[in-house]
């Protein structure tokens, strides 16, 4: 019960303070998840990570019910969804109820600008993070590169190419890495 409580004021923390969507909240998780707690390793928080992005569904919330359902179980998932959810759900209510009055004040127009500066950091932060656990293997370093390249250029030349198809298409490379090694292998022993 004292972990589903701690479960619950974590995601509650993390879900208040976290504008920019998931990839904002990746910092936030490893530091409490990984750091802080230590209750997941850098290994198993890159699988969550993977899993979190790869599924149908926001990031924030597949994080919250993957690191929920690692630590309590089905109570732990549903524990730490709830508590992710609740505070997006709060704002996004009291904004509906004043949203024109709320879009004319200067003030939050401000505070928004400054909000898109802390997300930048955020999401870079994580994803400099991520890059320094990532294993340096010959598969991994060329994929990374020429995903980065080819994100670039399509960004450059405004075509628009889903994040979805880099997950897939690099999960496909490295499956068929994985087959070819597997069939090099039996190969070898039948020799």
């Amino acid at each position: 019960m004292k972990k589903l409580g701690i479960l619950f004021g974590s995601f509650l923390k993390i879900g208040l303070f976290t504008f920019g969507g998931g990839y904002a909240m990746l910092a936030l998780l490893e530091n409490e998840f990984v750091i802080r707690r230590k209750w997941i390793s850098k290994e198993e928080f890159l699988t969550m990570t993977a899993i979190s992005e790869s599924t149908p569904g926001p990031m924030a919330v597949n994080s919250a019910t993957y690191l929920g359902y690692q630590m309590g179980g089905f109570a732990g998932a549903l524990t730490a969804t709830i508590a992710v959810c609740i505070p997006s759900f709060l704002i996004i209510y009291l904004i509906s109820l004043f949203f024109d009055q709320f879009l004319s004040l200067t003030l939050v127009a401000k505070a928004f600008q400054g909000v898109k500066v802390c997300v930048v950091y955020l999401i870079l932060s994580a994803g400099l993070r991520l890059l320094q656990s990532l294993q340096k293997t010959v598969l991994n370093t060329v994929l990374l590169l020429t995903v980065l390249v080819v994100m670039t250029v399509f960004s450059l030349l405004s075509i628009r190419f889903s994040s979805v198809f880099y997950i897939l298409i690099c999960g496909m490379a490295g499956v068929f890495l994985y087959l070819i090694r597997l069939l090099s292998g039996k190969r070898r022993a039948d020799s």
